[in-house]
């Protein structure tokens, strides 16, 4: 069993009905991320009472070996997508994803996520230039997340714009 698996059999426990949800878990280069979310999002407070409540669990049973830094935080604005699961709560979504390497078709495919099932996803690419819908198998997909559109940058000389470079004078 992975320390992944082995982590989340021991955290799940920890979650209700009523808080937040377990997304997420993920044990890269001595790092231990738990992500977790609701529906309107999870306060800061929140994170701090199940960082403690996570922290505890992991120290008295120990799953992971050697040494490791402990992160709990919500998924963000651009969610990573990992898992059926997370395709399926997407739908809808703008999404970016890149296949491996191999797999027929543009690497990066950018669009609306219009279907996920049990054997993968259907994307309608946004850039005309693909044709239709592109459907890929869950193991055709190397990364994968939500992109969140910031709109259009404002109006230079609007309130909140950038300010031009200061033009130095010639001496």
């Amino acid at each position: 069993m992975s320390t992944e698996q082995r982590v989340r059999d021991l955290v799940a426990p920890l979650f209700g009905d009523d808080g937040p949800e377990l997304v997420d878990v993920e044990h890269v280069q001595g790092v231990v991320r738990i992500t977790v979310d609701r529906d309107g999002g999870v306060s800061a407070d929140e994170l701090g009472q199940l960082t403690r409540r996570i922290s505890h669990t992991l120290d008295d049973a120990d799953p992971v070996p050697g040494r490791y830094t402990l992160e709990v935080s919500s998924p963000g604005l651009e969610r990573p997508l990992r898992t059926q699961a997370h395709f399926a709560r997407a739908v809808g979504d703008k999404v970016n994803v890149k296949t491996r390497p191999n797999v027929e078709g543009d690497r990066r495919v950018v669009g609306a996520l219009t279907a996920a099932d049990d054997d993968g996803i259907t994307i309608q690419p946004e850039d005309g230039s693909t044709g239709d819908a592109r459907h890929l198998r869950y193991e055709e997909i190397e990364r994968a997340r939500t992109v969140f559109d910031w709109g259009p940058a404002p109006k230079p000389g609007t309130p909140g714009a950038p300010k031009p470079p200061e033009k130095k004078a010639r001496t």
